[in-house]
């Protein structure tokens, strides 16, 4: 994950966050995780669990690194969400869209927040460099902004999910659309991790790269830029402290 002033790296059972402090210092923090997604093997509660377990990270993460500066802690992003939550709502009961348009719609307006928190430039660089650090550890070579297991590349999967999930929940009965919604919701996240790990293993496939299009160009165009050496710094420190702590883990366990 990117912040605004860093770059938090997730291992199987670590995580190390870098951060560029406001008078040029780099402060690192690290630790093992105490809940493990890697843990979770059951196709379609895999998703679910890395959801929350990076969830749960983030305040360990604030108490460890108090100038750490997550993209949600934004007040535009606040009330972008806001907004975006407003207009999803509008957009449902619009009696003038058919279903599917609707749920097409929703999920685009669901996007506005996350777009919003990347038009800093500080924290697409910061992607940026995130994807070059973890890249050239893995390929021995500079690796460029964009990376193939990019985060980003749910957005089709996700969007085209959650749109045929919605479309069913809408047929529920009014007293329960809500929760059925709510679950369309979740169950489209998991669909959506599994369809996603099939992509980076089949990435020749037509049908993958279409459904990686819309996350290639996300990260193209907007949601990464290129770093500067000091940001390339704070990524690189990141991924060593988090490696590690992935090393010191695998010696205790031998």
């Amino acid at each position: 994950m990117a912040l605004p002033n860093g770059v938090l790296v997730h291992g199987p059972r670590s995580w190390a966050c870098a951060i560029r402090q406001e008078d040029g210092r780099l402060e690192v923090a690290s630790a093992l995780k105490r809940f493990r997604a890697a843990d979770v093997s059951m196709p379609f509660l895999r998703g679910p669990a890395r959801l929350a377990e990076s969830l749960a990270i983030l305040p360990i993460v604030k108490r460890k690194l108090p100038a750490a500066k997550l993209p949600m802690q934004s007040r535009g992003v606040v009330l972008s969400m806001l907004g975006a939550t407003v207009a999803v709502r509008v957009i449902r009961d619009s009696r003038r869209l058919r279903p599917a348009a609707q749920e097409l719609l929703s999920g685009l307006f669901s996007l506005a927040p996350a777009a919003l928190a990347l038009r800093g430039s500080s924290l697409a660089q910061y992607h940026g460099a995130e994807h070059i650090a973890i890249g050239t550890y893995e390929h021995g070579e500079r690796a460029t902004k964009e990376h193939e297991r990019c985060g980003g590349h749910l957005v089709g999967p996700l969007i085209a999910t959650s749109a045929v999930g919605n479309v069913l929940a809408s047929l529920a009965p009014e007293r329960v659309r809500d929760r059925a919604r709510a679950g369309a919701q979740l169950g489209a996240l998991a669909a959506s991790t599994e369809i996603f790990g099939w992509m980076t293993r089949h990435p020749d496939n037509a049908v993958a790269q279409a459904l990686s299009k819309p996350g290639h160009e996300l990260q193209h165009r907007l949601s990464t830029a290129e770093p500067t050496p000091d940001q390339l710094e704070v990524a690189e420190a990141a991924l060593q402290a988090c490696l590690e702590l992935e090393r010191d883990d695998d010696s205790h366990d031998a």
